[in-house]
């Protein structure tokens, strides 16, 4: 094969893997991935548009039709997603979370990462934690879109 042909080919090659490995199987969805790792599909919001998985590091991102606000249960947190939430899955812990914040003890806070021991849930906020029932995050919360309006799912 002239070496003319063999460029092409394997950047071909190296483009089609690389999107198997970031996404194997298409037909999941994000949601899907929570439960596969032991997540309620409550973590996330209705209106995740597209998401990407990286399989062998864990890293993922997740695209919302936009940012929202949602209510957390149970004590009624108000919690803000970003229109693009990142970070890396592995089973049964999120880490290096960016795009949630929470309002709690009149001021905003970033999830930085989540826990599930099974019944439960332990959000990371830096140095201080919270620990929730998971069931409380079995169904998927509707966001509030702009002038407090609901998003259409």
């Amino acid at each position: 094969m002239s070496p003319k042909f063999l460029l092409p080919l394997v950047s071909f090659l190296s483009l089609v893997l690389s999107t198997f490995a970031s996404n194997p199987n298409p037909s999941l969805t994000a949601y899907d991935e929570l439960n596969r790792t032991g997540f309620p599909i409550g973590l996330l919001p209705s209106g995740v548009v597209s998401y990407s998985l990286n399989l062998t590091s864990g890293d993922f991102a997740v695209d919302l039709a936009d940012h929202c606000r949602v209510t957390l249960p149970p004590d009624n947190y108000l919690a803000v997603y970003s229109k693009r939430i990142t970070g890396k899955l592995v089973d049964r812990k999120i880490s290096g979370l960016d795009g949630i914040r929470v309002r709690a003890f009149f001021r905003w806070w970033s999830i930085s990462a989540i826990r599930s021991t099974g019944d439960d849930l332990v959000f990371e906020v830096g140095v201080a934690s919270a620990k929730y029932p998971a069931k409380n995050f079995f169904e998927t919360p509707d966001c509030e879109g702009q002038n407090g309006k609901k998003a259409s799912s």
